[in-house]
């Protein structure tokens, strides 16, 4: 357990330092007002995408060189902008643009809802996958916006700030990090700790001819989710009114299914 409730640095007592990202790029309205809400929390140093990076999941810049710009320094606050992935920008604030370790790393606030298996897409559940990787508290905040780029999101501001505070009191487990979703409503009921949601994405591509007569194709499909109507999953939270809290860990391994594997008997 990582518990980080200040620094010490040169024999001082400084603010804890949050790192900040996001995959909708640097000048969107979600990561303005993460800044916000957090501004009095510590000290803040971005460093985010400079464009839009969603769905990137945990992609890495590996075939061309990765460029950051400074575009903010002043007291307890810096801002780059960066031409890599969400994951890019954790990366590289941690390993040649921060002063020191952060204390917390926050990722969103995401135009859109990252619960159920979306998770495995988002950039922005990438971004605090890598800081859980690095064994630095971190958490992924999303709000149920449907993608709208000039939604409002005063109603974020109290609850990022206390499940932020929380994080930074009590640190969390080495591998695991916070995905916390939002409803998109001024009356929000409450926050629930839940669990991933069973769902999964059909009809993803539409096909078209362009006018030469070649076929593209486009991303879109829709949702199914069968857990929707399930108490204690974050689709039926947030159906419900309620933010959710679902702990989401960096280990893959489906040890339930360890021991029925060892039975298939591979060396015969």
């Amino acid at each position: 357990m990582i518990k980080c409730l200040f620094t010490i640095k040169n024999g001082s007592m400084n603010k804890p330092l949050i790192l900040i990202t996001n995959d909708d790029g640097f000048d969107a309205l979600g990561i303005q007002t993460l800044i916000e809400s957090l501004r009095a929390e510590g000290e803040i140093f971005v460093v985010a995408p400079d464009g839009p990076r969603s769905a990137q999941s945990s992609a890495l810049t590996v075939v061309s060189p990765i460029r950051a710009e400074k575009i903010t320094e002043e007291k307890d606050f810096t801002f780059y902008k960066c031409s890599g992935t969400p994951v890019d920008c954790v990366k590289l604030a941690l390993d040649q643009l921060m002063p020191r370790r952060p204390d917390l790393i926050v990722s969103g606030i995401n135009h859109g809802v990252n619960s159920s298996s979306s998770v495995i897409y988002s950039g922005t559940m990438g971004a605090a996958m890598e800081g859980a990787l690095n064994h630095i508290p971190s958490i992924g905040f999303s709000l149920c916006c449907d993608h709208n780029p000039d939604a409002d999101m005063t109603m974020t501001t109290p609850f990022v700030k206390n499940i932020s505070r929380k994080v930074l009191e009590n640190g969390l487990p080495d591998g695991i990090c916070l995905n916390v979703n939002i409803p998109y409503e001024k009356n929000i009921k409450g926050i629930e700790i839940v669990r991933q949601a069973t769902g999964d994405w059909t009809e993803e591509y539409i096909c078209r001819k362009d006018p030469g007569g070649k076929y593209y194709y486009w991303l879109s499909g829709n949702f199914s989710c069968q857990d929707r109507e399930n108490a204690g999953t974050d689709e039926w939270a947030l159906a419900n009114g309620y933010i959710s809290i679902v702990p989401t860990v960096v280990d893959l391994t489906a040890y339930h299914f360890m021991d029925t594997l060892k039975k298939w008997d591979f060396q015969s």
